[in-house]
């Protein structure tokens, strides 16, 4: 299984909507946050993709909710914008969250910072952001031989 991963694209869809054309094999997208609408808007773009999503602290208004757990491709994925575990000062809080849920994989934003890493049977993913300048996303490929977790860097 193909994931699609993006966080913070704040009203700028463009390279989401770049990368979802060019990774036509990916099997879903995941939206950490901070830009709700646009993620609608790429679900319309895409209706044929499995969309899954959470809010950010700039979502105003969304009913989207702040975790969420998903079970996809033998992996127990832990999503949240990571604003409410204070993942700016740190890990920490998020990371024990993840592993209250069972997590192989946690995947957080609200930092613009790309990031990844292991600790301990837990992958970890920020795939920064997903506008402007040196906007990034992360790709995850989950398979029977594991976790893979790659930042893709606009050019």
């Amino acid at each position: 299984m193909k994931l699609l991963v993006f966080s913070d694209s704040h009203g700028n869809p463009s390279w989401m909507q770049e990368m979802i054309a060019r990774q036509r094999t990916a099997d879903a997208v995941i939206f950490l946050g901070d830009g709700a609408r646009d993620v609608e808007c790429m679900q319309g773009l895409y209706p044929e993709k499995a969309f899954y999503s959470v809010r950010g602290n700039c979502d105003f208004g969304s009913i989207l909710p702040d975790d969420l757990v998903l079970d996809l491709g033998g992996a127990r994925i832990f999503c949240t914008h990571g604003h409410n575990y204070g993942v700016k000062m740190g890990f920490y809080r998020v990371v024990c969250a993840a592993r209250a849920k069972k997590a192989d994989l946690l995947l957080f934003g609200h930092t613009h910072q790309p990031m990844e890493q292991y600790d301990e049977g837990l992958y970890i993913l920020n795939p920064g952001s997903a506008s402007g300048y040196g906007a990034s996303c992360g790709l995850v490929d989950i398979s029977e031989a594991g976790i893979l977790t790659n930042i893709i860097y606009r050019k």
